[in-house]
This record gives structure tokens, sequence and C-alpha cells, in this order.
């Protein structure tokens, strides 16, 4: 894999992690990121959706917010933007605590994630977390 993260890594992930900031979410039902918000959010996560053209608007009974900062406090920021973007939002993450940086699939900035490595974030590059959580099975949450 591009991120060289193992399956118990990505276990891990998802099995500890209970609050996401999804940026790029997207009211439009045939989005990725639409799809990827309700599933994780069906399985228990709490999804903070982060668009500042949506701020204000309610998805999946979900405040939208401007930035991450109103998402947080997070553990997990899940980036459905262009590669270009994802800089910016590292540096952010960094700065609130994030645990992981998840880049979507097409999404990849090694300069950014050899920095969010360098400040201690787990980084997940060119991945989906739906496609991810059903190809390792079932995960049972642990807090």
């Amino acid at each position: 894999m591009l991120d060289g993260q193992s399956d118990d890594t990505i276990r891990d992930i998802l099995a500890t992690t209970r609050r996401i900031a999804l940026v790029g979410a997207s009211a439009k039902p045939w989005r990725p990121s639409h799809e990827v918000m309700r599933f994780l959010l069906d399985r228990g996560y709490h999804v903070t959706p982060v668009n500042p053209g949506l701020a204000g608007q309610n998805l999946h009974g979900r405040i939208v917010v401007p930035d991450l900062a109103g998402a947080a406090p997070l553990e997990m920021v899940d980036v459905f933007r262009a590669s270009a973007h994802v800089g910016a939002l590292v540096d952010d993450a960094i700065q609130l605590g994030a645990r992981t940086i998840w880049m979507q699939l097409g999404v990849i900035d090694r300069s950014a994630a050899a920095r969010a490595r360098a400040a201690g974030l787990t980084v997940v590059m060119d991945r989906c977390p739906v496609i991810e959580y059903r190809r390792i099975g079932p995960i049972a949450p642990r807090h």
C-alpha cells in the first residue's frame, strides 16, 4: 500500500476512533463523501461534516461546520478534497490534536504525510474507510 499501513493499524484506527471530521462533505447523495458519512454514522462514529459552502446546514442530522476548528475535538480527519488542499488541512489537524489523517482514494500528498508523521499522526493515504472496514471485517469499537 502507498501509505505502508498494515491491516492491524487500519483495524486499530477504525476500532479506536470515535470523532471524525469529514472534510469535503457533500449534500449530493451521489457523491462518495455523502455515502461514506452515512456509513460511518450508521456504525456509531461521531462524524462532523466540514464544508464552508454548506456551513450551518444539516447533513445526515449533523450541522455542517466551515473548517476543522469547528469540528474539534476530533481524532481523525477524513479528507475528500483535492491533494492540493491536504497540506493546510494537515497543519490544522496537527494544531487541533488529531491522531489520524485519512486521505481518500486518489488523494495523495507525500510532503503533507511526512509532516503529519513527524508530528506523531498516523497517515492513511489513497484509501477509503468504508472499503477498508468491509475488507478487514467486523470491527468492534474500543474506546
